[in-house]
């Protein structure tokens, strides 16, 4: 130590201390305390105002955050319901059957519209022509079995004899009465039209036909209450014969060739155009 200095001085080993302090943190400056506070705050106060800045930044994501995901989550949270599993489920099977019953609602209605969805199916009550042919049948059947005769009667015509007049009106094609009398073949019916030709006095009421291939004959000579065998002839008769079977046995009928209207005379053609029968009875010319 140096005698010069004086007591008031620092100790070297403060000062030795103080210096390299200082230098540790500047070598070769000696910085002021004082400069150094305030640069210290200056750097806090850029800190934090960096930091509010980065904060209300932050914020404002986070809110624009929150506000996307609270629309995301609003109808999800309007879907969502607070019942339980059970009544989920039913409330989902409600909502399909509703809307496949709009779906099946929306097929059915169509631009073109049917008849029938205005109005009712209504079935016809008119028969069929053969169930109309199969009761005429039945209805001649029966009036053949039973003998009815009716709509007719029994009158002398000038110049002929005996005749049937219409008491009623029959329509073409209508049933009007039998020719009835017995049922024979052939070889019987030359047997008795033999007999019959020995008595001028006998009429000719055999009438000859073909059924099955076969020729039968109706004789209705005998005298009885029937009314078709004394219809008269005529080549422009208002009927005509036709065959009618009632379990395979024929039957010989009159059928109205055009309407005929009561007053009028039965008259039909007999077909007898041989030589003998014109010369025996002219009236069959006519």
């Amino acid at each position: 130590m140096s005698p010069t200095k004086s007591a008031s001085a620092r100790p070297p080993l403060q000062e030795e201390n103080a210096v390299t302090h200082n230098e540790g943190k500047h070598p070769g400056k000696a910085v002021d305390p004082h400069k150094k506070a305030d640069v210290e705050k200056k750097k806090l106060g850029t800190t934090s105002k960096l930091s509010k800045v980065a904060e209300h930044k932050q914020n404002e994501c986070s809110s624009t955050e929150a506000i996307s995901d609270q629309n995301q989550s609003a109808p999800e949270t309007h879907k969502k319901s607070s019942l339980p599993l059970a009544d989920k489920k039913s409330e989902l099977q409600k909502m399909v059957k509703a809307k496949s019953n709009r779906r099946k609602v929306q097929g059915t209605k169509s631009p073109n519209r049917k008849v029938t969805d205005y109005f009712p199916v209504r079935r016809s009550c008119r028969k069929s022509k053969k169930d109309l042919e199969t009761e005429e049948k039945k209805r001649i059947d029966d009036l053949i079995l039973n003998g009815t005769e009716e709509g007719m009667k029994v009158d002398v015509i000038a110049d002929k004899g005996r005749g049937v007049i219409a008491t009623q009106n029959f329509q073409r094609g209508e049933f009007v009465v039998e020719y009835h009398g017995d049922l024979i073949e052939t070889t019987d019916a030359k047997r008795r039209e033999a007999l019959y030709a020995e008595d001028s006095s006998t009429g000719c009421y055999m009438y000859y036909f073909q059924y099955l291939n076969k020729t039968y004959c109706v004789d209705a000579t005998k005298e009885t209450n029937r009314l078709g065998r004394l219809i008269n002839h005529s080549k422009n008769g208002n009927c005509h014969t036709k065959l009618h079977d009632i379990n395979n046995i024929p039957h010989l009928i009159l059928i109205a060739s055009r309407d005929i209207k009561a007053g009028e005379e039965l008259l039909y053609d007999y077909g007898d155009r041989s030589k003998s029968s014109i010369e025996a009875h002219p009236w069959l010319k006519n």
